[in-house]
């Protein structure tokens, strides 16, 4: 069926303040989004730039925000973007009844024009994880470097990347910070440690652990995962670095080593975290470092003046089956 739509399309010259620009057009459910912005390319406004280059097998170049979240153009269609809209709270449509669909450039990347984005920082960082298998350390082989089903399996989920930068627009950990390379590395890093034909496993895992510029930088807001289209999970890879991480450090090495495994141990001890201790030995490192006690010194006085200080702690009821609990799934992880 033919229903009239209206597109509002974010514009904007490279270091010049975004417009809105409106387009009508008469489409079927079944049209992507990308058909429609060809359609305004082709027949109403020659100027409007964007990518794609998914129709020519290079998959992710279509990458937008669409209704304010990343997605493939080529992937999402008028009839469910509508859809989608109508079970939201707030109105879905233009007073006159049409409904409207906002496009709008990927977000943590500076606007080139309209919907291109320059994506240097995202290729950049890229780069910094050395996303290529090594095998320097081996000898060269007659034949080449084999695999199990059971390895290569590994890689099925961060093989199916296909570098769009949805997950990488999405970023709160990247808008905030500058230094944090993003879900996108950070897959592709994993990528990289989960491959048996890779030789560099703990040089990767300590230039990974490095401050908030590796996998302790994310903010774990799951966004990556819900925009990603190939399921990749790049909250997931990160989650499993991190284990990799924490298998071959102590707590004594870092604030972030310090923070996961005082929180397991806490919570294995009371059912939930005692705060006072949470902070003593994740940031005053079970009072080793005095610059970290001092720094909790101010917050500590203040809620003792208000009188909200606790000054015991109670374990919560099923302390024990908690305990049980991560007791079972450590012993099943040692068995994987």
């Amino acid at each position: 069926m033919v229903m009239e739509v209206i597109f509002k399309i974010i514009r904007q010259q490279q270091n010049s303040s975004p417009i809105v620009q409106t387009y009508s057009l008469d489409v079927e459910g079944g049209n992507t989004i990308l058909d429609c912005l060809n359609l305004i390319k082709w027949e109403q406004d020659g100027t409007l730039a964007f990518r794609k280059n998914c129709r020519n097998t290079i998959c992710g170049s279509c990458a937008m925000r669409i209704n304010g979240r990343s997605a493939l153009a080529c992937k999402e269609n008028v009839g469910s973007e509508i859809a989608k809209l109508e079970q939201t709270v707030t109105t879905a449509s233009h007073a006159n009844g049409i409904p409207e669909i906002i496009i709008a450039p990927l977000g943590n990347m500076p606007v080139i024009k309209d919907l291109v984005v320059d994506m240097s920082s995202f290729w950049n960082n890229l780069e910094t994880v050395t996303p290529y298998v090594s095998t320097a350390g081996r000898n060269i082989p007659e034949r080449e470097f084999l695999q199990t089903p059971q390895e290569r399996s590994r890689l099925d989920e961060t093989g199916n990347c296909i570098m769009c930068g949805a997950c990488y627009s999405e970023c709160n950990a990247r808008e905030v910070d500058p230094n944090f390379v993003g879900p996108h590395a950070l897959a592709k890093a994993y990528r990289m440690v989960a491959d048996s034909r890779d030789d560099k496993t703990e040089s990767r895992l300590e230039e990974y652990n490095e401050g908030t510029k590796g996998v302790w930088g994310c903010t774990r807001c799951l966004y990556c995962n819900s925009v990603c289209p190939m399921d990749v999970a790049p909250l997931d890879q990160i989650t499993k670095i991190k284990q990799e991480i924490l298998d071959r450090k102590q707590a004594s090495d870092s604030r972030s080593i310090r923070h996961r495994k005082v929180l397991i141990e806490l919570v294995k001890e009371g059912g939930w975290i005692d705060e006072r201790q949470f902070g003593l030995q994740v940031v005053g490192n079970y009072f080793k470092d005095l610059k970290g006690l001092l720094s909790l010194a101010p917050l500590g006085l203040r809620m003792i003046v208000r009188g909200k200080f606790p000054l015991s702690f109670e374990p919560s009821e099923g302390t024990q089956q908690v305990r049980s609990l991560i007791e079972a799934v450590k012993q099943e992880e040692s068995r994987v």
